[in-house]
């Protein structure tokens, strides 16, 4: 990918002592200031303006993919809470015509080449079956940067992303392919051992990783499980331990 260049690391060179300020009035809270100038400044932001990404979170993939090749050409992807489209337009770059990628929310995306958006509930019970569906297929990979909505209160934030990242594991091993693997958003807390612990029984390989493009004072993570062994009594099932 020649957008990969410089790592996804590289800021562009964005300039430190160059801030912009937001004033408050307008209507604006303190913490919608807050947010603005964090947006403002963020060199992610703009360079995911300059290069045509819908949004900075391409670079955490990008950068997670440089790392741990998890995006590979001819994939089946499902991109669980795709909106606004970041991390779909990553993989298709990488998939190409031969792949097939997904993208589930429950907002609607604007289309994309490449890839087919739908507005659906991943907890819809006919969700696994409408995906499997339209891959023509089981999923290689299953990407999950959902986050619920946060409350202002540190431990019941953060209870709320594991028990979706759990829900997102529960799906993901109803349509991954044995060997398959599945990405998701958590935050630090010490609460996600069972999330771990079931991961870890269910793949070969499970991490955290932490890309440089998520905010040095986030609690955000990302965990990676590869090697996928396939749902209990499943034939197809592989023992990759």
């Amino acid at each position: 990918m020649s957008d990969r260049r410089g790592g996804a690391g590289s800021t562009g060179g964005v300039r430190g002592d160059l801030k912009q300020r937001v004033k408050t009035g307008r209507g604006r809270t303190l913490s919608q200031k807050r947010w603005l100038e964090r947006q403002l400044n963020d060199p992610y932001v703009a360079r995911a303006k300059r290069e045509g990404y819908r949004s900075r979170a391409a670079y955490k993939l990008i950068e997670i993919d440089e790392r741990h090749k998890i995006l590979k050409p001819g994939q089946r992807i499902v991109d669980l809470g795709a909106a606004p489209g970041g991390w779909s337009q990553v993989a298709a770059r990488t998939v190409g015509e031969t792949g097939r990628i997904v993208g589930i929310d429950l907002l609607e995306i604007e289309p994309m080449p490449g890839v087919e958006f739908i507005t659906l509930d991943f907890l819809d019970p006919d969700a696994p079956g409408r995906l499997t569906d339209l891959l023509g297929g089981p999923a290689d990979l299953v990407l999950s940067d959902m986050a619920a909505n946060t409350t202002g209160h540190k431990k019941t934030d953060h209870l709320r992303i594991i028990g979706l990242a759990e829900t997102a594991a529960e799906f993901a091993r109803e349509i991954l392919a044995p060997g398959g693997a599945y990405l998701a958003k958590v935050f630090q807390g010490g609460t996600e051992g069972m999330l771990l612990a079931d991961l870890k029984r269910d793949f070969s390989a499970v991490r955290h990783v932490k890309p440089s493009a998520s905010r040095a004072d986030s609690s955000e993570l990302y965990v990676l499980a590869t090697g996928y062994r396939g749902a209990p009594g499943d034939a197809s099932a592989v023992d990759q331990a």
